[in-house]
């Protein structure tokens, strides 16, 4: 799913007015019953007081359509706008016009904090104040109004965005934002439902389709997408009946030091497991009976150092190479790492102490062959790119990053996004279960597994993301959070492939005459 920028979604409005011969107050009113027909669905009916806070710009303009259709349909509503400005939208006063015209329930202005009404926790509370075309902060007794309706804990629905919230910044105030338990937003979700620093101003979203031109839509590239089933579905490479384990490639998993083997036996097991016709496991010398007893499948290769790696010296042709995990910062193995790198032409996957090598010494990179992928952590990538200021400044400075050197890079989190160059792809799968040891070492195996199989490395990284948290999915439906551990995405890495092909449950059709 495309997410488009809110200078696209304006486009695309007018887009739609011309090519569909209809008003911009015909949009309003389409977006303000998808709204209702979302609410009545299921309220059905019932006489919950509903509080509509509207704006006087746009969203205020859908929050009056609404709250018509709600007092027609004989809801307990309460309507309110809010005037904060004496500049309203041409939309909104027509629709100031249509509800007064409508009702006697006439809206309440409210000028002040003394205006503010009383809400109960078992109310419901309709955030339309401002839209995504918001570009001053909020403060005085409009912010007295978020924390107002904080304070009630009455459940909050959003209106497009959640009012204060900007599309492309992070508040510097917490108090200035309405902080929404759910969003029913317009066209395409926006990026701010995905960043750590913004993504807790509404519990949960869900795209309303208005109509938007369907051409306009299609055609138009965005610079961040929503990563689903439906997109990499289209990824997916179908295996031949005569296939063989020589046309699926050979994994190299590098990494290991003295207590950390578990690092490699968990990547090396991803990559098998993700499709990789061949893995071997490059490890010091402690770590072959380890890998030997609890991974018969791999092969193994051992350095001629007992406790780190120092060597990285191997007689095998590997597709693509995993790299990292576990392996340490000891001066033998950087030095180690530079002269592999020096002469090496195999893709790589980086993770773990591989990217902190390459953030202690950044000439390292401009050995990287292209597109290379590194998974960081946060504080790997810190130490990669330096500090951020906020969540677009560092999808900024990894954007810039990425372009320079040419590599991919996948910022691990609760919607983990994969950047190549300007582009980012924000993941849809995963759960709080993956906060656990391991879990980024499975991710790096299962990226190194798809590339072996040859997947291109952009079409790896997107896709194993996606495999490695849909695999977290399933697997804490058995689990539950704390007791996920990194060995059950592995073991439930065939299900999420699977999935890929389930097709939803369909309602039973009932007979004529069956009166069940």
């Amino acid at each position: 799913m495309k997410i488009f920028s809110k200078e696209q979604i304006y486009e695309g409005d007018q887009v739609t007015v011309e090519r569909q011969n209809i008003s911009s107050t015909d949009l309003m009113e389409r977006a303000g019953a998808q709204i209702f027909n979302w609410m009545h669905a299921r309220l059905q009916g019932a006489q919950v007081p509903i509080h509509i806070f509207c704006g006087i710009g746009n969203n205020g303009g859908d929050g009056l359509v609404l709250a018509r259709y709600l007092i027609l349909d004989g809801y307990n509503v309460k309507t309110y706008v809010v005037n904060c400005s004496d500049k309203r939208s041409k939309d909104f006063l027509v629709n100031y016009d249509r509800i007064k015209n409508s009702t006697k329930q006439w809206p309440i202005l409210l000028s002040c904090k003394e205006d503010f009404p009383e809400i109960n926790p078992e109310d419901i509370i309709v955030d339309a104040i401002f839209g995504i075309g918001l570009n001053r902060p909020v403060d005085g007794w409009l912010k007295d109004l978020f924390v107002h309706f904080k304070e009630t804990k009455a459940f909050t629905l959003s209106i497009d965005i959640p009012s204060g919230l900007s599309t492309d910044k992070v508040p510097t105030d917490e108090d200035a934002v309405v902080w929404a338990g759910y969003t029913l937003t317009f066209v395409t979700p926006k990026l701010v439902f995905f960043l750590p620093g913004t993504a807790k101003y509404s519990v949960q979203w869900e795209v309303l389709d208005i109509g938007l031109d369907i051409n306009y839509l299609s055609e138009t590239t965005t610079e961040a997408e929503l990563i689903g089933k439906h997109e990499v579905l289209s990824l997916y490479k179908p295996r031949d009946k005569f296939s063989h384990k020589g046309q699926f490639g050979h994994s190299l998993i590098m990494g290991g030091s003295y207590g950390k083997i578990g690092a490699v036996i968990l990547s090396s097991r991803a990559a098998l497991s993700s499709g990789a016709g061949l893995v071997s496991a490059y490890v010091p010398k402690c770590g072959y009976v380890p890998l030997q007893s609890s991974f018969p499948e791999a092969m193994v290769i051992t350095d001629s150092d007992e406790e780190k790696i120092t060597k990285m010296d191997f007689n095998i042709a590997p597709t693509v190479i995993g790299f990292g995990i576990g392996v340490g910062t000891d001066a033998k193995t950087i030095k180690a790492f530079e002269e592999f790198l020096k002469k090496n032409k195999t893709p790589l996957v980086i993770d773990a102490d591989g990217i902190n090598i390459l953030a202690h010494k950044k000439t390292l990179l401009k050995l990287l062959p292209k597109e290379t992928i590194l998974t960081p952590h946060p504080k790997e990538l810190e130490r990669l790119i330096g500090k951020w200021k906020d969540d677009f400044d560092k999808l900024k400075k990894v954007k810039n990053f990425s372009k320079k050197h040419n590599l991919i890079v996948v910022i691990k989190g609760a919607n983990t996004i994969t950047v190549y160059q300007q582009k980012l792809y924000v993941n849809s799968t995963g759960n709080p279960g993956l906060a656990t040891a391991g879990s980024g070492d499975v991710l790096t195996g299962i990226i190194t597994g798809l590339i072996s199989q040859g997947y291109s490395p952009l079409n790896a990284g997107i896709f194993g993301v996606y495999l490695h948290g849909k695999s977290a999915d399933i697997a804490v439906e058995d689990y539950g959070y704390q007791s996920l551990i990194a060995s059950h995405v592995i073991d439930y890495l065939g299900e999420a492939y699977k999935d890929l092909f389930k097709q939803p449950e369909q309602p039973e059709v009932q007979e004529e005459g069956d009166k069940k």
